[in-house]
This record gives C-alpha cells, structure tokens and sequence, in this order.
C-alpha cells in the first residue's frame, strides 16, 4: 500500500470514527428519556414548555459519554495523520 492511499483510508476512517461518535452522543441524549409530556387539557399553566422538569446539563457529561468522546477523539487523531 502506498503512503497515499494509507493517508486517504485514515482520512475516511477518521471521517467516519467521528462521525459516528457525535451521532452515538446525539442519540444517547435523545433516546434516555420522553422529550416532553403530552398535553393535559385540565391544567391551563402559561409557563407550560416543552422542556421536561429538571432537565439540567447532566446528559452531556463526558462520563456519560465516554463511548462517544473516545471515538470523535480516535476520528481527530486518524484525520489529523491523513491530512498530514
């Protein structure tokens, strides 16, 4: 294999690895949980949005997302070597 096409399978591979990582943490922070609640004819309250109750910024933690980070960081590293 020439150095070329080494360079142009790590960039596709990067591509993909990262790629694949943000789409992994975009569907771990989606499918957790409902969205938002259906609507309740009853409760007539203004400040009702579709933002559910104590929501917080807890489903970004790396921690949560160690899978996803690793492979968007593994992608970098093979498209930062094949663009080299």
């Amino acid at each position: 294999m020439q150095p070329q096409e080494a360079r142009v399978w790590a960039t596709m591979a990067g591509a993909l690895l990262f790629i694949s990582g943000l789409l992994y943490m975009a569907w771990e922070a989606l499918g957790r949980r409902r969205l938002s609640e259906p609507p309740q004819p009853a409760e007539r309250n203004p400040k009702q949005t579709l933002e559910p109750r104590g929501q917080g910024l807890r489903f970004l933690s790396p921690l949560r997302n160690w899978l996803g980070v690793a492979l968007m960081l593994v992608g970098g590293i093979l498209l930062l070597f094949g663009m080299r």
